[in-house]
């Protein structure tokens, strides 16, 4: 749009607003007060209107949001009592581990403790046989014809 057509919609505008105003306190059916104590109570039918809807619409938004509560509030809870179970879990396998650990090393003590006793009294006294050797007999058988 060229500025030649810009200023011709103004000014056009203007004119148009002012004729219409001028036309409207001329041929309006009522006077002044009547006309503003309407147009006030258009106002007011709008903005309590306005306000109604407002408050149809919180009252909407709070009501989904009440309704997803519940859901989120159990799966909350379900989701702790999970935690709370693999917690109580976790507890039992640290304690049995525990308690594995320490009877292996309690059975290793006792092990090692039984061999060191073993090496030291075998160490400790002279080979003893514990029976007496009996007589070995040894014979030599030669072949009757040597192989040729």
């Amino acid at each position: 749009m060229s500025a030649k057509s810009v200023a011709g919609v103004l000014v056009g505008s203007v004119i148009g607003a002012a004729a219409g105003f001028a036309a409207g306190v001329l041929l309006a059916p009522r006077t002044g007060a009547e006309s503003r104590a309407m147009a006030a109570d258009a106002v007011n039918d709008a903005w309590d209107s306005a306000v109604d809807s407002y408050e149809r619409g919180a009252r909407i938004m709070n009501e989904k949001i009440s309704s997803t509560r519940p859901d989120m509030g159990a799966t909350t809870d379900e989701l702790r009592a999970k935690v709370d179970l693999a917690r109580e879990r976790m507890d039992q396998l640290r304690d049995s581990l525990s308690d594995a650990v320490t009877t292996t090393s309690a059975q290793v003590q006792d092990a090692v403790s039984s061999v060191s006793d073993k090496v030291a009294a075998a160490t400790a006294s002279p080979f003893e046989p514990e029976a007496e050797a009996e007589g070995v007999h040894v014979e030599v058988v030669e072949d009757e014809e040597p192989a040729e």
